[in-house]
């Protein structure tokens, strides 16, 4: 399938009508059922969006391509947006968010919803109403998460971009493991509102994955805020195109796990590359204490899981139990239950701490590179936690606060052990983007990750742009369901 922009420019020269391609898409789902990654269909919606629009949106560069939102803060009125939580099963976005508006205004159409695990707390998607999410890579293994339903549909090739967000590497860990084009973009880059202005308090951001640059580049652009709202200012850009750039680079765990012999592979090619092209790339030690601020990152998502479901409680106007949720939703709600306004505050100390040493980074640096993550995909039948853990999380409601601290650490250990280079960008507000430049013996696909000052987004998409010219994308060309 080509990019976005290539099917739009198709539609453009009337080679292929919009309507022709639902028609198409809607046959290419029923062959893809397997990778169960939708929540909802909605092709009668899309098709009227098509016949009704104006000669104006059919001028929009993307008019006419088929659009899969999130299942988590991609709201369109009338469609599903249930978070993955049976709280939230029957929902309905009763607005449409600025987001979606901004993506429509692109001409994109949305048909559909798709899957993430349940308030996008994990790595892989597997939310208990919806069950997982697969990879079409390797249909025993997941795409991640928490993207994981737009990682899958992107990779079968059943569209060529789709909804997606990162909130501590949600769009760039199903990259890594579904071999697509995974931007984080800089904090205060992206449009957020009019629910949920702060995003996790700036940690979160919706975008799209996709497989080619200059679909990212566009999208970026369509993406700008528009208004004074936000909370958070679009960062100025420092780049400046340079014929040599100078790269940090480091392999190593930030929580001090072991790397993948695939995956230190995939960072040696990818400096191989950057060598080759004339630049200069300087092995560095990892610059930030990685326990400490993913104990900040877990407090601070703690905090917004007490404040998200007290509000829930007062919706329903009843307590919430340990029955209406999941388990690693329960322990987190618990965790936030005990904090106080001063742990939460003492989050972004932590996290304006890391910021500071990253900024100073690139002062010296253009880029820092890394893995996008220690090793492929996990099967769906790895078992991420265990039963000692789990019993934890049934009785979390009986923990202290330190005992829950540390529950929490547990609980997403080995996932973390998998993805610990991603949530750094998340806290420090800085753009990320998770390259598909290796694909093992095995044919599966891994990232590698460049991260950048705040608002030099541009510079990654330089940097991706010249791993794509140079043929270095290993992007599944058609899937094997």
């Amino acid at each position: 399938m080509k990019d976005a922009f290539g099917l739009a420019k198709q539609i453009k020269n009337k080679e292929i009508s919009p309507i022709e391609i639902l028609d198409e898409l809607e046959k290419k789902i029923e062959t893809h059922y397997e990778l169960n990654a939708f929540v909802e269909l909605n092709f009668e919606e899309a098709r009227k969006m098509v016949e009704q629009a104006t000669p104006e949106q059919r001028e929009a560069p993307f008019f006419g391509v088929p659009f899969a939102l999130k299942d988590l803060g991609q709201a369109k009125e009338g469609f599903k947006q249930t978070s993955g939580s049976r709280l939230f099963r029957n929902h309905r976005a009763p607005e449409t968010n600025n987001y979606v508006k901004k993506i429509e205004a692109m001409g994109l159409i949305p048909f559909a919803v798709t899957t993430a695990p349940e308030f996008g707390f994990k790595n892989i998607t597997d939310a208990v109403i919806n069950g997982p999410t697969l990879n079409p890579w390797d249909m025993e293994r997941f795409s991640g998460g928490s993207s994981g339903g737009a990682a899958s549909i992107v990779a079968a090739d059943i569209v060529p971009i789709a909804g997606a967000s990162d909130g501590g590497g949600s769009i760039r860990i199903p990259a890594s493991f579904s071999g697509l084009v995974g931007l984080k973009p800089s904090r205060g880059k992206i449009i957020t509102g009019p629910a949920g202005w702060r995003d996790w308090q700036g940690a979160s951001v919706n975008f799209i994955l996709g497989k080619s640059i200059r679909d990212a580049k566009i999208i970026l652009k369509g993406l700008k805020p528009d208004h004074q709202i936000s909370p958070f200012s679009e960062p100025h850009s420092t780049f400046k195109k340079a014929e040599k750039y100078r790269i940090a680079a480091c392999l190593d765990s930030p929580v001090g796990n072991k790397v993948s012999s695939e995956a230190q592979q995939a960072f040696r090619e990818a400096i191989e590359f950057l060598v080759s092209l004339g630049h200069e790339v300087v092995e560095v030690p990892y610059p930030i204490k990685g326990r400490a601020l993913i104990e900040s990152y877990y407090q601070m998502n703690g905090g917004e899981t007490a404040h998200m479901m007290q509000g829930i409680s007062h919706m329903l106007q009843r307590p919430l139990t340990y029955r209406d949720m999941e388990p690693m939703s329960w322990a987190l709600y618990q965790y936030g239950q005990q904090l106080s306004a001063a742990d939460y505050s003492a989050s972004f100390g932590a996290w304006d701490e890391a910021t500071a040493v990253m900024e100073g980074l690139f002062t010296k640096f253009d880029l820092f590179l890394s893995p996008t993550a220690t090793t492929v995909a996990p099967k769906v039948s790895d078992d991420l936690q265990s039963d000692i853990i789990r019993a934890k999380m049934k009785q979390a409601s009986e923990l202290n606060k330190e005992e829950l601290k540390e529950l929490v650490y547990e609980m997403f250990e080995k996932s973390l052990h998998i993805t610990p280079y991603t949530q750094l960008a998340n806290l420090t507000g800085q753009p990320a983007i998770s390259l598909p430049t290796f694909v093992t013996d095995d044919f599966l696909p891994i990232g590698v990750q460049m991260m950048a000052a705040k608002g030099n987004d541009e510079l990654l998409l330089e940097i991706g742009q010249l791993f794509e010219l140079g043929n270095q994308f290993k992007i599944l060309k058609k899937s094997k369901l």
